[in-house]
């Protein structure tokens, strides 16, 4: 199958991407290289690159050209930046989504839209969201991937778009840009730098490896339904805290470096996905924490020659802009 896999140069796009691509998939790959971008993601794979804005009908157009399906990893994704301001989440996740999907409607591929499990907002303890349960997003990132979700689930109503959607909890695993959780508490530890705490660390987060990730994306892609959600959660439900504690043991640091900062604006405190619809199409995750977790802090201890350039240049000035104040 010829696949267009958006965002295909970013972390989950990328794995994806080689996924496809090894497993005898022809695979385009249209991306626009913003900050997260990376083509040394795709090093080895057999991929088709397309420099492109999946916000430009044009590009879209040709880079899906003869393609039977897209993948939509395309998404500005980090809440943090999405507060500072919400115009390129907006333009790129809802402008973006509805071009992608007014091409999928005229030339009649498949489509699968992937989104997050942030669009349920905060959760109860002993709750998991279902993916019939009403969408209470809490920052701008969460708002403008749920406004492309109901895209989808419209233009499979009125137009018969055959278009699903899956909601993944916090993923992790190699070439994640270092500014989520995980990689960037790795780096700063290996750099003796602070790893920056929001509030009392107690926010609770369901972890997914990156792998088990793109599995659960592939089997959609191939057995979804039209219409249909699915959640693709780890089932490791860990607070931040918690999380901190084994970073520092497995980066071979200690407790000093850690700084419990002011709390992120409208921060949800627990995540919790129910993913019974997509296990009954034969899914399970087969990383854990235990050993996932090790493995993504060797790789980046390893691979200090991919992450070290990136934080510098624009990375640096987001940095001091979102944790200079919480630090001092």
């Amino acid at each position: 199958m010829r696949i267009l896999v958006t965002g295909g140069a970013g972390f989950i796009g990328s794995h994806c991407a080689k996924r496809l691509a090894a497993g005898g998939d022809e695979v385009v790959v249209l991306d626009r290289l913003t900050y997260s971008g990376n083509r040394a993601n795709l090093e080895g794979a057999d991929v088709e690159f397309v420099l492109g804005d999946i916000s430009d009908r044009d590009a879209v157009g040709g880079a899906a050209e003869g393609c039977a399906a897209i993948l939509n990893f395309a998404a500005e994704t980090h809440v943090d930046r999405s507060i500072f301001g919400a115009a390129e989440f907006i333009e790129t996740d809802v402008l973006g989504t509805y071009v992608l999907l007014d091409y999928a409607r005229e030339h009649g591929i498949r489509f699968v839209q992937v989104s997050t499990d942030e669009v349920y907002g905060d959760v109860s303890e002993g709750v998991s969201s279902k993916e019939d349960d009403p969408l209470r997003p809490s920052s701008p990132y969460a708002a403008s991937k749920a406004g492309g979700d109901l895209q989808v689930l419209a233009a499979v109503r009125t137009y018969g778009v055959n278009a699903s959607i899956t909601r993944g909890s916090n993923t992790y695993g190699p070439n994640q840009y270092p500014e989520k959780i995980i990689p960037l508490f790795i780096t700063n530890a290996l750099d003796g730098e602070s790893l920056p705490v929001y509030g009392d660390g107690r926010q609770s987060r369901d972890w997914l490896h990156v792998e088990d990730h793109c599995a659960g994306v592939e089997l959609v892609l191939r057995e979804g339904e039209p219409g249909g959600v699915y959640n693709v959660g780890g089932g490791e439900e860990v607070e931040n805290r918690d999380l901190t504690t084994r970073i520092l043991e497995l980066t071979g640091t200690d407790e000093s470096l850690v700084r419990h900062v002011e709390d992120r604006p409208g921060h949800d405190r627990r995540y919790s996905l129910d993913t019974s619809r997509l296990r009954s199409l034969g899914w399970e995750p087969t990383h854990t924490l235990a050993d996932g977790l090790p493995e993504t802090v060797a790789w980046y201890r390893d691979n200090r020659d991919w992450w070290a350039p990136i934080k510098s240049g624009e990375y640096l000035e987001y940095y001091r802009r979102q944790y200079a104040a919480r630090l001092s």
